[in-house]
């Protein structure tokens, strides 16, 4: 599989040669895929060095588990369902402005890695790097520096001078929460449910969306979400 390379073979066994206990004051470190062997991969591999304080399989989970363990370190993946990485990153940077994020994933896009870190990241590795890479940007950011791994610095700095067409969104939080949703296909009351609002308000947002972003159809909602990373 091939998310699992570099990263889940190397904690299955712990990877040899890692220090053990060599950051200081270990850091809480709260983790974040929709991938349960990864999650599990990466709890082995931090388990000498950190205090794992959870771990989340989507978004909006991510946001209400770091209120409550207070994380010094989230790492997370850019695509996860019901809130995506990009837009988790976004809102977790504006209520908890000290924690420092690690985004861990499979795209090597120098753009989406400068989108991350206009998000609020500090770090930004593939999970096919090597494993000992998480730990080393692990350091660097409880250092308060940045870490971008080797395989996606060229063209990063362009990329992060040179936005483009990644702006930020015109779009609140509240709705590019629904554009996502709907984008993954749930349905007004299931978007609802996951909101805790009325179909009846989700319809009324959907609609507000649409005609703000000058679009006709959902499928055109839908091309939206993915052209802005939502999915």
């Amino acid at each position: 599989m091939t998310a699992l390379s570099g990263f889940a073979r190397a904690a299955f066994p712990a990877i040899t040669g890692a220090p053990t206990s060599s950051l200081m004051n270990r850091p809480r470190v709260l983790l974040a895929d929709d991938h349960t062997l990864l999650l599990e991969a990466f709890r082995k591999l931090l388990a000498d060095d950190c205090d794992i304080v959870g771990t989340v399989a989507d978004g909006r989970a991510l946001l209400a588990a770091a209120a409550e363990l207070r994380p010094d370190v989230v790492i997370l993946d850019v695509a996860m369902p019901v809130l995506n990485g990009l837009d988790a990153a976004r809102q977790l940077k504006r209520l908890h402005p000290a924690v420092r994020i690690v985004f861990l994933t499979m795209n090597e896009d120098p753009e989406l890695a400068a989108e991350a870190f206009r998000a609020g990241a500090s770090g930004y590795l593939l999970k096919k790097s090597a494993a000992s890479e998480l730990l080393t940007a692990i350091r660097q950011v409880m250092s308060r520096q940045s870490y971008v791994t080797p395989l996606v610095a060229h063209g990063f700095d362009a990329a992060l001078g040179n936005p483009g067409e990644r702006r930020p969104s015109e779009l609140t939080d509240r709705q590019r929460e629904i554009v996502q949703l709907v984008a993954e296909g749930r349905s007004m009351k299931e978007v609802g449910g996951i909101l805790d609002i009325t179909p009846r308000t989700v319809a009324f947002h959907k609609y507000r969306i649409m005609k703000q972003l000058h679009l006709k159809t959902t499928a055109e909602l839908i091309q939206y979400a993915v052209r802005r990373r939502m999915v």
